[in-house]
């Protein structure tokens, strides 16, 4: 959680400085979420994840040197600078990849979950999506044909709270979970800043993919704390949230790394001295991935055509 945490603060900082080519969309405060769902996945396993995807790319088990050089546009990205930051995707960890089109990874994760049952090794698929996405029709046909073929698909639905710049309130008629019980899929609804609460709903989940029960329904609550996209103050004629909401959500009760941080240290399993010593190796780590990515070369011009389909 450390390490997403705090990928996500560079890239906060250096795209005000245009530090790289293109938007990022950050993760920061639903890092209880990806983390401890992932954490029970094979590489064997697929997601399909976001353009909020950088904290599923690391919790899936990516490589934050290969990301971050992605994100800096250079050849040692994992998509060879190509993809960005909406695009971070490596098969061999079962990343089928982030999407920079809403509810656009939805299909690709309904076709693992086809050929991993077809397979019959037990793995799983699961599709992160966000409130937003939930209103695409896609995710209609995606859970009945998930439900009616029994394929071992987890959805999990990250409700931040607003679909771009509104509020879910706005947009979305009901519950989102409720969505899924017509399809007679088994529903979870959790508080997605408790990485207990996740890991359990997460554990019952994989569970009934694995064991050929078919498909479950996860709604995660939380909130994003930071923009729907990074310089979004450089164009919005308006503030769409008070900032006493955000500041609200990052307070030690709410954010989720701060909550278990607490938690850890009131249970004895940490001092705080040790999480101290934690966030220092994490910044190192992250430091480390940046040098590369800055250190790397640019693509070549004469790759410009690499790994297109030619028809």
């Amino acid at each position: 959680m450390l390490v997403i945490r705090k990928c996500e603060e560079h890239l906060g900082e250096a795209t005000k400085n245009g530090a790289f080519p293109g938007a990022v969309h950050l993760y920061i405060g639903q890092e209880a979420i990806a983390v401890p769902l992932c954490d029970q996945l094979n590489d064997s396993d697929w997601i399909s994840s976001t353009h909020r995807g950088h904290g599923h790319f690391i919790a899936k088990g990516g490589n934050i040197k290969s990301m971050m050089a992605e994100i800096y546009g250079k050849s040692t990205g994992i998509c060879g600078g190509k993809g960005g930051s909406m695009h971070v995707a490596d098969f061999s960890k079962g990343i089928i990849g982030a999407n920079g089109v809403v509810a656009g990874g939805m299909g690709l994760a309904v076709g693992a979950a086809l050929a991993a049952k077809l397979d019959g090794k037990g793995v799983v698929s699961v599709i992160f999506f966000g409130d937003g996405a939930a209103n695409q029709g896609v995710l209609m046909e995606a859970m009945n044909i998930s439900s009616l073929w029994k394929l071992p698909m987890i959805f999990v639905c990250e409700n931040n709270q607003y679909s771009e710049f509104t509020h879910t309130s706005e947009v979305t008629s009901g519950k989102i979970s409720d969505r899924a019980r017509p399809f007679n899929i088994p529903t979870y609804e959790v508080d997605g800043n408790n990485v207990v609460d996740v890991w359990q709903a997460s554990s019952n989940a994989i569970r009934r993919g694995r064991s050929g029960e078919g498909p479950t329904f996860i709604e995660a609550h939380t909130y994003r704390q930071r923009g729907h996209v990074e310089f979004e103050y450089t164009f919005l004629s308006r503030t769409y949230r008070d900032q006493k909401e955000v500041d609200l959500w990052k307070q030690e009760d709410k954010d989720p790394i701060l909550r278990l941080e607490q938690q850890l240290i009131k249970n004895k399993n940490y001092t705080a001295i040790e999480v101290d010593e934690i966030h220092q190796d994490v910044n190192s780590e992250v430091e480390e991935a940046v040098r590369f990515a800055l250190d790397s070369n640019d693509p070549e011009i004469s790759s410009s055509m690499d790994h297109m389909i030619e028809s």
